[in-house]
C-alpha cells in the first residue's frame, strides 16, 4: 500500500489496463485502527495539493448531507469496492462517479450492519497517445470527467461510507459513448442524460466512457478530436454506442445528410477494424416529437446504415415517442426543457438503451444488472416512484444545443 502510494504521489502513471499485480488503494474511514493493508482517512482528511485522496470539493462526511471523495489516478477503468454502514447509525447510500454518473442505487443499512458493492468506473484525460488532445469546449474546462482523479459522490439519508478499495480493471469491458447533450455527463443539476444514467444498469465488469458533449454533430466530434480519441483508446472487446442527430440537422449545407451518412459509415468501420463493437442509437425525440417527427431525415439514416452494415441498431427514436405517449398528461415531468431531460427522463430512456442492448442479443446483455428484467417504454416506471436523490451542484444554465 505505502510503496503503490509513494508512485502515485510522485507523479508516476501506469497505462490503462495495468497489470492485476499493481497494489491497491485500501482506505478505511472507521476511527478504530486501522486493518492491516488499510490507509485510515479522516473525517477532515482533504483532497488538494500534496494531498493525492481525501474529501473534495469542500465536503466532508457526517450529517444528512452528499460528500465527495477523491484519488489521483492515471486515465483507465477502476474496480471500486465500496463498504457500506454505521456501527451506531442507519444508512442510506447513493453513488455517483465522475460528473453525477449514477452507479449504486439505494443501499440500506441498520446500525452496526455492513454492505459492500463493487462498480467499475472510467477516468481519462483530453490526452491522445498521439500527442493531439481532445479540444474541450469552455464549459468543459474543470469538470470531474476530465480531470486526472477518480471523484465519487455519497449522497442519500445519512449516508455512511466504511471502507474504500481501488484497483484497476485490467479485464473490463468498456462501452464508450460519442453523442450530444442528450447522452453526455452533464455536470450538474437539473439537467441529464442518458449516458450518465446508464451506469446504473450494468454489472461490475462494465465501464461506460461517456465521450459525448452537448452541442456536438458527429462532424464536429470528429473535429474536435472526441472520435480519435475513443478510437486510440478502444481495445477488442470493446463496446462504441453514436447517437447523433440533434445537432447535425442544423448543417444548411446541401449534401449534409449524405456527409453524415458517410461520416457515420466509417465509424462503424474504423470501431470493426479495433476488434470492437458499434452499436447505432437513432436520437430520442424533444417534447414536440410526441406529435411527429422533430428529426428530419437522420434517424432514418442512422437506420439505413445499421442496415447496410448489419450493425445493432436501437432505435430511440421509436422508443422515446411510446415513453412520451405513455406519460400523457405528466410528459413534462421528464423534461427540463423542450430537448433535455431530467433525472427521471434521462433514468427511463437509459432503461430504453439497456432493453435495446438486450433486444439486440448483444453479449453485452448478460452483463446487464441483475435487477434488470426488461422495460417497456409504453409502461414506464411512475414519477411518484422515481428516489434518486439530487446531486449538490446545480446550474440553471441551459446546456449547448436542442
Amino acid at each position: 500500500m505505502k510503496t503503490f502510494l509513494a508512485v502515485i504521489f510522485a507523479g508516476a502513471t501506469f497505462a490503462a489496463g495495468a497489470s492485476a499485480a499493481e497494489p491497491d488503494f485500501k482506505f478505511t474511514f472507521d476511527p478504530a485502527p486501522a486493518r492491516p493493508g488499510f490507509e485510515s482517512v479522516s473525517p477532515d482528511a482533504a483532497f488538494g495539493g500534496e494531498h493525492r485522496f481525501g474529501f473534495d470539493l469542500g465536503t466532508k462526511p457526517g450529517g444528512n448531507r452528499p460528500f465527495f471523495f477523491s484519488a489521483a489516478l492515471p486515465e483507465g477503468d477502476y474496480d471500486v469496492a465500496i463498504t457500506f454502514g454505521d456501527a451506531q447509525s442507519a444508512t442510506t447510500n447513493t453513488v455517483k462517479a465522475e460528473s453525477r454518473r449514477l452507479m449504486i442505487e439505494r443501499v440500506v443499512t441498520k446500525p452496526g450492519e455492513f454492505a459492500m458493492r463493487t462498480i467499475t468506473v472510467n477516468i481519462r484525460t483530453p490526452q491522445i497517445p498521439s500527442g493531439a488532445r481532445v479540444g474541450l469546449k469552455e464549459r468543459e474546462r474543470g469538470v470531474l470527467h476530465w480531470d486526472d482523479k477518480l471523484t465519487l459522490e455519497f449522497n442519500g439519508t445519512s449516508p455512511g461510507l466504511a471502507a474504500l478499495e481501488i484497483s484497476p480493471a485490467t479485464n473490463a469491458i468498456t462501452v464508450f459513448l460519442l453523442g450530444d447533450s442528450t447522452v453526455t455527463d452533464q455536470p450538474k443539476e437539473p439537467w441529464n442524460s442518458w449516458g450518465q444514467m446508464l451506469t446504473r444498469f450494468f454489472q461490475p465488469g462494465v465501464a461506460v466512457a461517456n465521450h459525448a458533449e452537448s452541442g456536438e454533430s458527429l462532424k464536429g466530434s470528429l473535429g474536435a478530436r472526441r472520435v480519435a480519441k475513443v478510437l486510440a483508446s478502444i481495445k477488442p472487446g470493446d463496446y462504441v454506442f453514436v447517437q447523433f442527430g440533434h445537432n447535425d440537422q442544423k448543417d444548411k449545407a446541401t449534401n449534409a445528410v449524405e456527409v453524415y451518412k458517410t461520416n457515420l459509415t466509417k465509424l462503424v468501420a474504423d470501431v470493426r477494424a479495433r476488434k470492437a463493437t458499434p452499436v447505432l442509437v437513432t436520437s430520442m425525440e424533444r417534447k414536440g416529437g410526441v406529435r411527429g417527427n422533430t428529426l428530419a431525415e437522420y434517424p432514418e439514416t442512422v437506420r439505413q446504415v445499421a442496415k447496410e452494415q448489419g450493425t445493432a441498431l436501437i432505435d430511440l427514436q421509436v422508443m422515446s415517442r411510446a415513453f412520451y405517449v405513455a406519460l400523457g398528461v405528466d410528459m413534462d415531468k421528464a423534461f427540463q426543457d423542450g430537448t433535455h431531460h431530467n433525472n427521471y427522463g434521462s433514468y427511463e430512456i437509459a432503461k430504453c438503451v439497456a432493453e435495446g442492448i438486450r433486444q439486440n442479443k448483444l453479449p453485452l446483455a448478460k452483463l446487464l444488472a441483475d435487477d434488470f428484467a426488461g422495460f417497456d417504454p409504453a409502461k414506464p416506471d411512475a414519477v411518484a416512484a422515481f428516489d434518486v436523490p439530487e446531486s449538490p451542484l446545480r446550474s440553471e444554465k441551459k446546456p449547448d444545443g436542442n
